[in-house]
């Protein structure tokens, strides 16, 4: 059974910085190029960074320069560092595993960036 478990969101000050990590199970994690997507309310889901099993990444515009993602293949964790955080980075944030035809997610962590 595949499962992501996402944890480390929460309510941060703008200008703040959060850690989200994401657990894997049930997969060849190492193979799989990891994810991390937001959604807000009456908005479309977004690409917010990805990271290939070689460690090549891509970023959206919206976070590039701001938040880095990372991967630990002994552990099984895919991780996401947000700093200087805005409200508009409010949304709730998803992990995600792809490796051609297989798409995995998880069930989403909120994240408030609010004073």
């Amino acid at each position: 059974q595949v499962q992501l478990v996402e944890s480390g969101g929460g309510l941060v000050q703008p200008g703040g910085s959060l850690r989200l990590s994401c657990a894997a199970s049930g997969i060849a994690f190492s193979r799989y190029a990891m994810a991390w997507y937001r959604q807000a309310p009456g908005k479309q889901r977004e690409l917010v960074a990805t990271i290939t099993s070689a460690r090549f990444t891509i970023y959206g515009d919206a976070v590039k320069g701001r938040f880095t993602i990372s991967r630990d293949n002994a552990k099984n964790t895919v991780a996401l560092q947000m700093n200087n955080l805005r409200p508009e980075d409010t949304a709730v944030y998803s992990c995600q595993a792809n490796l051609r035809p297989y798409e995995y997610w998880g069930q989403g962590t909120q994240v408030t960036v609010s004073s």
